[in-house]
């Protein structure tokens, strides 16, 4: 299966049936913690559909839609959008989800540890 075929426009993420929950985030180093995040939100409510909407970041090494398509590969994701962060709010009155939850601020801290971390080995 082309994971790929789960990221959707605006228009299509509007015709989904069902219980959707949002999931947002920069997802700029997918790392076990994403994993664990997104794990956590499906075993919440595994009858919904999640949708994961991926948001720029400034220090991201890939872009938006490379980033896209790494959590689109997830199996708990169903579904994956790429939008600006002004954009979201919109979404979630469009939608509206059973649950939305915000991961921009774990992601920073994940972001920040992991340089941290590399600094701290080339230092050694």
């Amino acid at each position: 299966m082309d994971t790929r075929s789960k990221i959707l426009t605006l228009r299509e993420a509007a015709a989904l049936p069902g219980t959707i929950l949002i999931v947002t985030g920069s997802f700029d180093i997918l790392r076990t913690g994403h994993v664990r995040d997104l794990s956590a939100v499906r075993l919440h409510t595994p009858d919904a559909k999640l949708l994961a909407v991926v948001l720029p970041s400034p220090r991201a090494p890939l872009d938006q839609r490379a980033r896209a398509e790494m959590v689109a590969a997830l199996r708990m994701v169903d579904y994956v959008m790429a939008a600006d962060h002004d954009d979201v709010e919109s979404l979630i009155r469009l939608l509206k989800p059973a649950e939305v939850v915000r991961l921009e601020a774990a992601h920073a801290r994940l972001a920040a540890q992991l340089i941290e971390h590399v600094h701290r080995r080339q230092n050694r």
